[in-house]
């Protein structure tokens, strides 16, 4: 889901002072740049507070809002977890184009305050308590576009201009709601059978949303390193 740390891994060609825990690369030498981001993922995850990245494992959201097919829902004080342990598959970076794009796989744990109501799938649904949201391997694909600015320093830096992402679960996921239909089991039993035993479904319905925070708190904490780096310091020329 969150691609959480996705995106962190477009920056990690950097050579700079102010992220010295990354490995420059060539552009071109994909080997390179999967190997450097996948070093830096639990550094960045922690947050760098002198570049302005909060921390990212855990991950805490205030809101998260949708309407998926009828389905109203929103998440409150959602804590992501596990993001740290992502595993970068893939980066590619053109600097000439202004493009960039990265495959990554997570397993992460989300909590918090949920109201649903509506229709999944189905099967009505209606409830409003905690819940807890368990992704397995949820592959996760970046693409953004970059524009250049002058930064406080006077030099070139990048900056986001837009971004957009695809993402499939390939091995599971597990949701818990609580107080479904007002604590009622007979109605709230069957629901959550039908939830957990179509998984991959329910993912298409509930996940979109929390994919799109998730990412968007990523895509801030990407464009945070970028003010403060120069674009000439981002990879090896």
């Amino acid at each position: 889901m969150l691609t959480f740390l996705c995106l962190f891994a477009l920056v990690l060609g950097v050579k700079s002072a102010s992220a010295p825990f990354i490995t420059p690369c060539k552009v071109g030498d994909s080997a390179c740049f999967v190997a450097s981001a996948q070093a830096a993922v639990p550094i960045v995850a922690a947050g760098i507070p002198d570049l302005g990245i909060k921390p990212l494992d855990p991950l805490h959201i205030s809101v998260i809002n949708g309407n998926q097919g009828g389905l109203e829902l929103t998440f409150k004080d959602t804590i992501v977890r596990g993001l740290s342990g992502c595993h970068v598959e893939g980066v590619k970076n053109d600097p000439a184009k202004k493009k960039q794009a990265v495959t990554i796989k997570c397993s992460v744990t989300l909590t918090g305050d949920y109201k649903l109501s509506g229709k999944l799938l189905v099967l009505p649904i209606e409830g409003e308590g905690k819940y807890n949201i368990k992704i397995r391997d949820i592959v996760i694909k970046t693409a953004n576009d970059l524009v250049t600015v002058t930064g406080a320093d006077g030099k070139p830096h990048w900056h986001i201009e837009s971004w957009k992402h695809t993402y499939e679960v390939k091995t599971g996921a597990h949701f818990q709601f609580e107080n479904l239909f007002n604590g009622n089991k007979v109605l709230a039993t069957p629901v959550e059978e039908f939830v957990n035993s179509n998984w991959k479904d329910v993912m298409q319905e509930v996940a979109p949303p929390i994919v799109r925070s998730i990412v968007s708190e990523v895509v801030a904490a990407v464009d945070a390193l970028y003010k403060a780096v120069p674009a000439e310091e981002l990879y090896l020329q």
